[in-house]
């Protein structure tokens, strides 16, 4: 039994690292995509996971099948296809950290997933299954992931959901709006932006995450503030667990997505259902999963980046002391 496939995109990150003698800019290539990096989070505090999704036959898709399989995720549903090439996203990083993306994906490898291309084996046998809606974008990969939450919820996995909203994929906000409501729907845990939160029900974070879990169902919301934080909350807990205010970022790449590795990890740990974990337990959760991205966002790219589970707990107890 694993403890969590997840499903949806794998591609390159191509991160503007300054200009070359002539002016022009330099790329620096990071495997990456929001479940990869969230995989390699988890994988890094100790869970066994395992990855489905598409990339394309070609040096890049070569790339981050073997860097997914350096990290310790098992890339049994991962396939290759001549048809498209690996997806690539082109980063920009301001002073702050913060990132805009540029997506060759016309179609990109990870947008033609089909239900034909699911490993059900994996999906009957993980204790947690996790997807985006990056996946949600275009057909085949739409109906692929539906049909995985579906068979993975029918076997008795805990579902999860990172929206990781990108507007430049979808053709109006309308769309996207649609497929995160079914994200929200169909999940147990919602890891979901401050921006994520506006754009689904025009609230701020803390009444965003308390209407998640009372008119949704989620058993527990986690919503991520950048800089400032988090904000949870579950049936039984609310509380604001501040970021750690002495990293100071580099590249923001990914860091939501370890967050979320992290924090979901943990949960399983705990040996407890979300929703009931006590609001001390969810703070020490949150605590390390900030720790986990915030050593990450002092560092480039985003599975490169990802520091290993005695890393944040040393830096942890250094904070303590």
């Amino acid at each position: 039994m694993l403890d969590i496939v997840a499903l949806g995109e794998l591609l390159v990150d191509l991160v503007h690292k300054g200009d070359n003698e002539a002016g022009y800019p330099i790329l620096h290539a990071n495997p990456g995509g929001a479940p990869a990096n969230f995989l390699c989070a988890a994988a890094a505090c100790g869970a066994q996971t395992a990855m489905i999704g598409k990339v394309g036959s070609d040096a890049f898709g070569r790339m981050l099948t073997e860097t997914l399989t350096e990290r310790g995720v098992n890339v049994q549903g991962v396939t290759a296809t001549p048809e498209a090439f690996t997806t690539l996203a082109f980063v920009t990083v301001d002073k702050n950290g913060d990132r805009e993306f540029s997506f060759a994906r016309k179609p990109g490898a990870d947008m033609t997933l089909s239900v034909e291309d699911l490993r059900y084996s994996l999906l009957r046998n993980t204790r947690v299954f996790h997807f985006g809606t990056i996946s949600m974008t275009a057909e085949p990969s739409r109906t692929a992931t539906r049909k995985a939450v579906e068979i993975a919820r029918e076997s008795g996995a805990m579902i999860t959901f990172d929206p990781n909203y990108r507007a430049s994929l979808w053709r109006d906000e309308g769309e996207a709006a649609e497929q995160v409501l079914w994200g929200v729907k169909n999940a147990d845990i919602v890891k979901i932006s401050e921006e994520e939160i506006r754009l689904l029900l025009n609230e701020t974070p803390e009444e965003g995450a308390r209407r998640l879990v009372e008119k949704f169902h989620v058993k527990l919301a986690l919503v991520t503030l950048g800089e400032k934080g988090v904000f949870f909350a579950s049936k039984n807990a609310s509380g604001l667990v501040f970021a750690f205010r002495d990293l100071k970022p580099v590249d923001a790449t990914g860091a939501g997505d370890i967050f979320a590795g992290s924090a979901i990890t943990k949960i399983l740990q705990s040996g407890k259902a979300p929703e009931e974990l006590t609001c001390e337990e969810l703070t020490e959760i949150c605590r390390f999963a900030n720790a986990a991205a915030g050593i990450s966002v002092t560092r480039s790219g985003g599975i490169p980046s990802i520091p290993g589970s005695a890393e944040v707990e040393a830096y942890l107890t250094k904070q303590q002391g």
